[in-house]
């Protein structure tokens, strides 16, 4: 039940449709004993003493509590759904919004397809519970005892004989909890493994189709829908070796009830009529014995659902905002950043950065140039606050970021990123994206900045044209145009270009880049770049490698060192007129 406690808060506020349901439903179980006592009254004192006068009495009377009964089922199944959708709407908004406000620490181990199970699959498992299953187990001890109690007041000594195989149920029926419960989570596990596998492939079709592997993906599914084929059939072996058992128990309580009860009424001491309704009060209690497996199932289930859900609302946030955060406000930033002394990394990795210092006044522009894994993306994530520092600070206006509320911080700074994402909406909508209000003249200026205007007014509805997830449907050139006409919308006092023409030829890239002139000016730019043309209009150029500056300074200046700025420059322009001029430069440096 502690899995219920911790999901309280969801389902308490709504308590009084739970007790409605639960009342409605007892009310329901309890005008079920009327059955077993009008059939001893028709047997004893109707036929048996010939009063057939009474049996349009008895039919109404079955009519009527057929009818109340009907009423209380109905009022029981809308309540429990009404709560069971209402905890459900709850619990989603609670797991959509605790998604929202987790760092990338957690989003860097997390799967989609296991996230979307979460989302979908176990929380209707909880639906189901919280709206129907805990009033059904509940009911089952009403039954019990209500049943246990009419028994004893009937016939004493025939109850007791008769509740011999009692405990022996009670025992199973725990016993298959324990049993079934692993099973459930492996179910649940295996589940997620299989929606990660379909989601992983038709993310990655074209991949998939362009190195021919359809084969491959098709054995790998098999093996993941092997392993939730065999999650379940575990199941079903352990719910096969149940209920015989359960049938067994039962059959031997009936057993006992018709030898011991046809003695009773052979020597006087019992009616027909009440071995009859002794009968009906015997299946009145074993029914919903023998259906507590079907509900120690449902349970189970939203226990293995509600721990998969727990594990989302209770993981922990490594960034968030302090306690005394301050809050900007746009027109007192100017822009400055200072790394000091930063040091960083990732889990159970080397440093990212190691004693990283840098100084970018306002307004100046940042060229950021290394190999992979040299650093130069980790400094724009520990900008933005995806990650805690290690050591160090990072300062903006000269106020630790550490201590300005994250959402304001990140509203001060547009990214363009290398690996382009757009949302299955509007073109407009996708440019709009960083901003609450704005107007169509402002997301027609961006997107001509970006030079990305002319060929979205050649769609078939221009900026209505609604793009494929992810952006399918365009080029990666024109995904990535749209992506910095997004980031320019913000109008942001930092900018931040993570290899943001990398997916466009050169003609475009001198384009956006003279665009660029007009836009940086008054902000502080960073551009990580694999090209020297986006980087030597920078003010300063740091050359990372393994998380150290190895270099740093203008294009001139680092174009008159030996080093890895050097080499770079030598691949990318040495069948270039300036190449010959800059060796001969260092020929008479030298």
């Amino acid at each position: 039940m502690n899995v219920l406690k911790q999901l309280k808060q969801f389902y308490w506020k709504d308590r009084y449709l739970l007790f409605a349901s639960i009342v409605c439903l007892m009310c329901s179980t309890a005008l079920g004993l009327v059955y077993p006592h009008l059939l001893r009254f028709l047997i004893d004192d109707v036929i048996r003493q010939e009063q057939y006068q009474w049996v349009p009495y008895l039919a109404l009377t079955v009519v009527a509590v057929v009818a109340v009964k009907a009423t209380f089922a109905f009022l029981h199944g809308f309540s429990g759904g009404r709560l069971g959708n209402r905890v459900a709407f709850n619990m989603r908004n609670a797991l959509y919004e605790k998604l929202q406000y987790l760092s990338f620490q957690y989003y860097d181990r997390a799967k989609t397809g296991d996230l979307m199970s979460r989302l979908t699959a176990d929380l209707e498992a909880i639906r189901q519970f919280i709206g129907f299953g805990f009033a059904q187990i509940l009911n089952v001890f009403i039954m019990f005892t209500f049943g246990t109690i009419t028994m004893l007041l009937m016939d004493w000594k025939l109850t007791l004989v008769t509740f011999v195989t009692m405990p022996f149920l009670v025992f199973t029926a725990l016993r298959l909890e324990r049993k079934i419960h692993p099973g459930f989570r492996a179910i649940r596990l295996a589940n997620s493994n299989l929606t990660t596998a379909v989601q992983e492939n038709i993310n990655g079709m074209r991949t998939v189709k362009s190195f021919a592997r359809e084969p491959y993906e098709v054995e790998k599914f098999t093996v993941r829908n092997e392993e939730y084929k065999g999650s379940n059939i575990h199941l079903s072996q352990t719910w096969a070796n149940y209920f015989p058992m359960m049938e067994l128990l039962s059959s031997v309580c009936v057993a006992i009830l018709l030898v011991t009860g046809g003695m009773f009424v052979i020597n006087g001491s019992m009616s027909i009529g009440e071995l009859v309704a002794f009968f009906s009060f015997i299946w009145y209690i074993i029914a919903p014995m023998r259906d507590i497996g079907f509900h120690i199932n449902n349970y189970t289930q939203s226990k293995a659902s509600g721990e998969r859900v727990l594990e989302i609302l209770n993981q922990y946030v490594h960034v968030k905002d302090k306690d005394n955060a301050v809050a900007l406000r746009p027109e007192q930033v100017s822009g400055s950043i200072r790394f000091d002394e930063v040091t960083f990394a990732y889990p159970d990795k080397q440093p990212a950065l190691t004693k990283f210092d840098l100084d970018a006044p306002a307004g100046s522009v940042i060229g950021l140039l290394g190999g992979t894994g040299s650093g130069k993306s980790t400094v724009i994530q520990l900008m933005l606050r995806a990650y805690n520092i290690k050591e160090g600070r990072i300062l903006l206006d000269g106020k630790d970021i550490r201590d300005i509320k994250i959402e304001t911080l990140r509203q001060q700074i547009a990214l363009v990123f290398q690996e382009t994402f757009l949302f299955s909406s509007t073109i407009r909508n996708n440019i709009a994206y960083g901003r609450k209000d704005v107007s169509d003249e402002e997301i027609i200026r961006a997107s001509k900045l970006a030079k990305a205007h002319d060929f979205i007014m050649e769609l078939p509805l221009g900026y209505d044209t609604v793009v494929g997830e992810r952006g399918m449907g365009l080029s990666g050139g024109q995904k990535q145009r749209i992506a910095i006409a997004r980031a320019l919308i913000k109008d942001p006092k930092i900018l931040i270009l993570d290899d943001a023409t990398s997916a466009v030829d050169m003609e475009t890239e001198h384009e956006i880049q003279a665009g660029f002139q007009e836009l940086m000016k008054g902000r502080t730019t960073f551009i990580i770049a694999h090209r020297i043309s986006s980087l030597k209009h920078a003010d300063e150029i740091l050359v990372l490698d393994e998380g150290r500056i190895v270099q740093r300074g203008t294009h001139e200046s680092l174009l008159k060192q030996s080093g890895a700025y050097f080499e770079t420059y030598k691949i990318q322009y040495s069948d270039h007129p300036d190449f010959t001029s800059h060796k001969e430069e260092r020929r008479v440096a030298n």
